[in-house]
């Protein structure tokens, strides 16, 4: 028993350890200043619904990519992510539609297909050479973006784009921080990409 206690306890702490860390980078990211301006805001994927509404973790996101257009920061918006295996809903498609109902009139690009972070960034890599993107702001919620710089640093992504990123304050967030459902699994989600070589 002990030997199990200890593994659970050292499970634990790492557990604490790698939130505190992400904790640390998304309070940093949320007070720095708007980035400069580049050629899209790229839109990461999240669960497309959530009872039976549009699901604001999501929604959020694309509400500061609009943010972001608006304030000249970005000439497109770029939605990346696919079908939501919960609802069979198309993630990027659901962000549009949010961006036009929110009044939305700029271009916008859907990257369709992927259903990861590693994958949002490879497949809209693609996209993005294909319109001669050379300048990227990634967007995503506050948790979500040391995992992404990591994936971005790996996967060589920011050597094909100069890459910036904002912190989405997405209803989600500033209701429960770090004790949400997609910030509780992030660690897990770290330590995941961690083990197969991902991040490092």
């Amino acid at each position: 028993m002990t030997g199990v206690c200890a593994v659970l306890l050292a499970g634990v702490l790492t557990y604490a350890a790698i939130a505190g860390v992400i904790w640390q980078r998304a309070e940093a990211a949320l007070a720095s200043p708007l980035p400069r301006a580049a050629d899209v805001a790229l839109v990461l994927g999240n669960r497309a619904y959530l009872d039976g509404k549009p699901n604001p973790c999501l929604t959020g996101r694309v509400d500061q990519g609009i943010v972001l257009a608006r304030a000249g920061r970005a000439q497109t918006l770029v939605f990346s992510g696919g079908v939501d295996v919960e609802d069979g809903r198309i993630e990027a498609e659901v962000m549009r539609d949010h961006a036009t109902s929110e009044g939305y009139t700029g271009p916008m690009v859907l990257e369709s297909v992927s259903s990861s972070t590693r994958a949002n960034l490879s497949l809209s890599r693609t996209v993005l050479e294909a319109h001669g993107v050379r300048s990227v702001i990634i967007v995503s919620e506050p948790y979500h973006l040391w995992r992404i710089e990591r994936l971005v640093r790996a996967s060589g992504f920011d050597q094909a784009f100069d890459v910036q990123y904002a912190a989405a304050p997405t209803s989600c967030w500033r209701r429960w921080g770090m004790l949400f459902k997609g910030a509780l699994r992030e660690p897990a989600a770290i330590v995941n990409n961690a083990s197969l070589g991902y991040l490092f």
